[in-house]
C-alpha cells in the first residue's frame, strides 16, 4: 500500500535510516534500539509509516513485536534516536501525558479485554466518559456511529459473554474506533478465532482503512491473511526489523 520504507530493493533487507514520504507520517522511527527490562530486543530500528497505510508485522514469538508495538503507544519509553507517533515526541513526551498519545490510536488486542458485567453499549460509553466525553446526546450518536461501522448496531444491549468470539473482536475495533484515532494498532487480533471469522475481521480493518484512510498496523503470526489483503510486510528477525 502506501506506506513509504527507504530500504535497500532486495527482498529481507534491513530498513535503514534515509526515511522519506510524501504523505504525512503516522509513525516515524529513527535510529531507536528497543529494550525490555534493560534487555536489548531489537536494534537500530528505523521505520516510516504514512496515513492510511495498512501494514502487516510478522515475526516469530519472541520475535519483537509486541515490543515494537508498545514503543509506539508508550509503554516502552524511548532511550534513544528519534520516534514521534501521530505528532508526539516519544523521546520528549511526560508520563502523565501519555493520555493524550493513546486519544489518538486505536488498541486491538487478542484478547478483547471487555467488562463482562456491562452491555455493548456501556463498554463503549464507560471509554468515552474516561476520555472525557459528557454529553449523553454526542455519546449516544458516537455510540451509533461505531456500532454501524461494526455491524453490531442491533447489539448493544446485549452483554459481552451473549456474543460469538468474532463478534467481541468487532466490538473491541468499535472501541478503538470511539475518539476517530489516526492510527489502529491490532496485536493478534485473530488470535483467539477461527479461520472465516479471522478474515472477517480482517476485511473489517481493511474497510477501515480504505473509507477512513485509518492506518493500520496489524501484528500477526497468521501469515495466511497476508494473501487476503494486500499491504506492506515487516518483519522481526534476529534482533532487527526488516522489509520483506
Amino acid at each position: 500500500m502506501n506506506t513509504d520504507i527507504s530500504a535497500t530493493t532486495s527482498p529481507g533487507t534491513i530498513i535503514n535510516a534515509e526515511l522519506a514520504g510524501n504523505n504525512p507520517s503516522v509513525v516515524l522511527l529513527r535510529s531507536v534500539n528497543i529494550y525490555q527490562d534493560q534487555h536489548l530486543v531489537l536494534e537500530n530500528v528505523s521505520l516510516h509509516i504514512e496515513q492510511g497505510a495498512f501494514v502487516y508485522l510478522i515475526g516469530r514469538t519472541g520475535s519483537g513485536k509486541s515490543s515494537i508495538l508498545k514503543t509506539i503507544y508508550g509503554a516502552l519509553p524511548l532511550q534513544n534516536g528519534e520516534g514521534m507517533v501521530a505528532g508526539f515526541n516519544l523521546r520528549t513526551i511526560k508520563q502523565r501525558h501519555l493520555y493524550k498519545l493513546r486519544r489518538r490510536l486505536g488498541m486491538v488486542f487478542q484478547d478483547f479485554n471487555l467488562l463482562q458485567d456491562r452491555s455493548v453499549e456501556d463498554n463503549l460509553r464507560f471509554v468515552l466518559r474516561a476520555t472525557g466525553w459528557k454529553e449523553k446526546r454526542q455519546m449516544d450518536l458516537k455510540i451509533d456511529e461505531v456500532l454501524s461501522h461494526v455491524q453490531l448496531q442491533y447489539m448493544k444491549h446485549k452483554m459481552p459473554f451473549a456474543l460469538s468470539g468474532g463478534e467481541q473482536q468487532r466490538l473491541a475495533i468499535a472501541r478503538a474506533l470511539l475518539n476517530d484515532p489516526e492510527l489502529i494498532i491490532a496485536d493478534e487480533p485473530t488470535g483467539n478465532l477461527d479461520p472465516d471469522t479471522s478474515d472477517a475481521i480482517l476485511r473489517l480493518l481493511y474497510r477501515l482503512n480504505q473509507e477512513s484512510n485509518t492506518t493500520i498496523l496489524l501484528a500477526t503470526h497468521d501469515y495466511r491473511l497476508m494473501d487476503q489483503i494486500p499491504g506492506q510486510v515487516l518483519r522481526c528477525e534476529g534482533g532487527r526489523v526488516l522489509q520483506a
